[in-house]
């Protein structure tokens, strides 16, 4: 492995840095959350940001800290599904599949939570979990393997599940489909 700055990173796949932002602030609107701040991209550490209230309601808290994994997962998905078919299938040398392959491999690189997240999820979670909240206990083992992710960042493990969503997602989905 070979060390690439973060903001170098960063740049290069700056649309992944602006959904995780997004899918934050997607969050805190849809539970109400007031939002005090937010940054969708910058160089610098951290690359964005989203600055809101706290909150006592853990689906909120569960929902505004996971967002980015599940819609930066999904977009990822999406864009590289739409790649599959000219480059894999038809073979065709599309500049615009392989556009759509970056910018779903960007989105995807960016969708584990940060660990402050993370850490405010396991914060709570184990209290909640004892007491039967479901959301509480699905969310100690999801937290638990994203803790570790995140910090595999340092060996690639967050290209390693762009390519696992973008790329063989997508080649899943069509041998199934054929």
């Amino acid at each position: 492995m070979f060390f690439i700055p973060g903001f170098v990173i960063s740049l290069a796949t700056f649309p992944g840095v602006i959904v995780h932002e997004a899918a934050h602030l997607f969050f805190c609107k849809l539970f109400g959350l007031a939002v005090y701040d937010v940054c969708f991209f910058r160089v610098g550490n951290p690359a964005g940001y989203v600055i809101h209230e706290k909150t006592d309601d853990f689906r909120a808290l569960f929902f505004v800290s996971m967002g980015p994994f599940v819609i930066n997962t999904l977009l990822c998905m999406v864009f590289c599904t739409a790649a599959f078919l000219p480059v894999w299938e038809l073979k065709v040398d599309d500049p615009l599949a392989y556009f759509f392959y970056w910018l779903g491999l960007s989105i995807g690189m960016h969708s584990f939570p940060s660990t402050v997240d993370l850490t405010n999820i396991w914060a709570v979670a184990p209290d909640l979990a004892k007491k039967g909240n479901i959301l509480a206990i699905v969310s100690l083992p999801l937290a638990a393997v994203l803790h570790v992710l995140n910090y595999a960042r340092v060996v690639w493990a967050d290209l390693g599940y762009g390519i696992a969503v973008g790329i063989l997602g997508p080649i899943a989905i069509f041998k199934a489909l054929a």
